[in-house]
């Protein structure tokens, strides 16, 4: 019965874990987030759970949640948006408060989810405050494991694949910037999910991991294979790069959280190839393929319906 907090714990990582914790038995779970839309989809899809509202870059009655915990799962991340003051609120201070509960509670385990932006080449808010993240961490003299996931899909899928097939949906023609050509490793969140439970279970397991997809996969392509199997009807067009970039200028002028911005895009164009390390042997965690990934992401008879708020 181990008391297991989650900062960050209602968006894609969170909801798809506490699934998989509960079917290994873990109920004692607490989930601490400020994005109230999402808590409340949380409490009506896993009502049993504590489920609190709290801005973790602030001081507040949140903090006394940690008291008797066993493990701490930081995930709360600001993953998109056009202002550097939300990625460092959420990514850089949250995570000062954290690791100072952590040490002041005395909790014996943390795991901590980075990011393989922070070996990326690319530069924006998300990357240089996910990179800062980390440090803290290592810096605190913590030993914990650190994850370091690459781009992630899976059910509760607000921002990539599942804005993705929404949009997909809605729309009679898809543009694809440019050729489509852009080398991707995405990693099945519920592979990850239960890396991370890994972690949970084995004390031992410390230090960095780079935990990308074990398939490279063209970003075209992973259109196409939501397309499949989303069924959806719009037709799947090439653009020239600086149209899509200005369209999306465009957007971000009348929208001040798109789902996704000319940085973004930036990033998309980088030449990125993750270092892939033998991740299912060193967890015990088998890798679900691809397409079977995506299958199980958009049929499953209840979770691929929910939706939650970017």
């Amino acid at each position: 019965m181990k008391k297991i907090i989650l900062p960050g714990g209602a968006g894609l990582v969170g909801q798809n874990l506490i699934v998989r914790l509960k079917k290994k038995g873990y109920n004692n779970i607490v989930v601490l987030d400020k994005h109230k839309e999402n808590l409340a989809v949380l409490k009506q899809v896993q009502p049993d759970i504590v489920a609190e509202y709290a801005d973790l870059a602030e001081q507040g009655e949140w903090q006394r949640y940690f008291e008797g915990a066993d493990v701490v799962v930081m995930l709360q991340a600001q993953i998109g948006g056009n202002e550097y003051q939300d990625f460092s609120r959420n990514n850089v201070d949250a995570t000062g408060l954290i690791i100072e509960a952590v040490k002041n509670n005395n909790i014996p385990q943390l795991v901590h989810i980075s990011s393989s932006v922070v070996e990326s080449a690319a530069d924006d808010f998300y990357t240089q405050t996910k990179k800062e993240q980390e440090r803290m961490v290592i810096d605190s003299g913590i030993e914990c494991p650190i994850l370091r996931p690459t781009l992630m899909f899976g059910w509760f899928d607000r921002k990539h694949f599942g804005w993705l097939s929404r949009l997909m949906k809605k729309i009679p023609v898809f543009p694809i910037p440019g050729n489509g050509k852009y080398m991707r490793q995405p990693l099945y969140v519920g592979d990850f999910c239960h890396i991370i439970i890994s972690c949970i279970e084995n004390k031992d397991l410390k230090g960095i991991y780079n935990i990308s997809g074990h398939e490279k996969v063209d970003y075209i392509d992973i259109i196409r294979e939501i397309k499949r199997v989303s069924q959806a009807k719009a037709i799947i067009t090439k653009i020239p790069y600086r149209l899509f970039y200005s369209l999306l200028w465009i957007w971000g002028l009348f929208d001040t959280n798109p789902p996704f911005t000319t940085k973004q895009l930036a990033a998309l164009q980088t030449k990125d190839e993750f270092e892939i390390i033998d991740w299912p042997t060193i967890f015990g965690v088998p890798c679900t393929p691809f397409k079977l990934a995506i299958e199980e992401t958009f049929t499953h008879p209840t979770y691929s319906k929910v939706v939650l708020e970017f």
